[in-house]
């Protein structure tokens, strides 16, 4: 495992320096002049020139990109030309609301996932699967900003059960925070669920076709016992793979969800930045926003090599 660990880590170290790069060269091609932004309109040639100095534009790219790359690797993130503020400080304060989301959402995901799975490859009833069925393409095929919208108009407008957006930290106030969570986190999670269920299905139904399993059958034991302990657990590991991609592409909708629900996190900070053309914060959150996904990458080709000892031996 140790051996399968070191192989995968030098690779993510790869895709991080290239995605550095792209996201430095990209971004400072885009319009605008920080430096000008960071003066003020009303500021002569003279203080543009002084405030870019001060901010190392004027030195060569890949100084820039060096000094950059430095800071990031040491905490030092710089300041906001906008604001004026650190940006690890703008970055802590949404970067937790976030992974609240997020995470509600993945708990979410799994839930209506796992349960949609199952019923799509072990029920009997064709009305059931049909059901089923059904839902998790509908689920799959309304992107979150629809679903976002549709659920503040029922639930927060027309039945008045749940609040509209903002937010409320679970951590401080559970209750409250859980009723500012639904919304946003299952907007979030219906189509990664609407995925787990569909390759959770195809997963058991394979696993089904295994001889062991049919020598199970034969050998009466009950279909509970073969479902729960000998088809699902050798049916998660491609399952995980798949997770950790549905993860990354949650941290990617949550942009949008949090504009819906007025979340103040990490997806809101970007469209305010780039409103503002706050690009230094905006380089800075789209650097950490890969990072967090090539992490979670890394972690579930581990946890699948955990799981299925042949891909180690591969």
């Amino acid at each position: 495992m140790l051996r399968y660990a070191l192989r995968r880590v030098p690779s993510a170290l790869a895709v991080l320096a290239i995605a550095s790069i792209v996201v430095f060269s990209v971004l400072h091609l885009a319009p605008g002049d920080p430096a000008v932004l960071a003066a003020g309109p009303d500021a002569s040639a003279k203080t543009v020139s002084a405030v870019r100095h001060q901010l190392g534009l004027d030195a060569s790219l890949p100084h820039q990109y060096l000094t950059w790359l430095g800071g990031v690797l040491t905490g030092d993130l710089g300041d906001s030309y906008v604001r004026g503020v650190p940006v690890a400080t703008l970055i802590g304060n949404g970067l937790g609301n976030t992974i609240e989301l997020t995470l509600g959402a993945i708990v979410l995901a799994v839930l209506l996932g796992g349960l949609a799975g199952l019923v799509l490859g072990v029920a009997k009833g064709r009305l059931v699967r049909g059901a089923t069925a059904a839902a998790t393409a509908l689920a799959f095929a309304i992107p979150p900003y629809v679903s976002g919208v549709l659920l503040v108009m029922v639930f927060a407008i027309t039945h008045r059960i749940l609040p509209a957006g903002g937010h409320v930290s679970v951590l401080a106030d559970p209750e409250i925070g859980v009723q500012y969570l639904i919304m946003p986190a299952l907007a979030l999670a219906l189509p990664a669920a609407a995925v787990l269920a569909r390759f959770l299905s195809t997963s058991i139904r394979r696993v089904f076709d295994e001889d062991y399993i049919r020598i199970g059958t034969v050998k009466g034991l009950r279909r509970r016992r073969i479902v729960l302990c000998h088809a699902l657990p050798n049916a998660l590991p491609p399952v995980l793979t798949v997770l950790g991609i549905q993860i990354g592409q949650m941290l990617g909708g949550a942009i949008v969800v949090e504009a819906i629900f007025a979340w103040p996190g990490v997806g809101q900070l970007i469209i305010d930045s780039l409103k503002s053309s706050d690009y230094f914060v905006v380089q800075n959150l789209l650097l950490i926003t890969v990072t967090v996904f090539v992490v979670l990458q890394t972690v579930t080709d581990l946890l699948h090599a955990a799981v299925d000892p042949r891909l180690r031996m591969e």
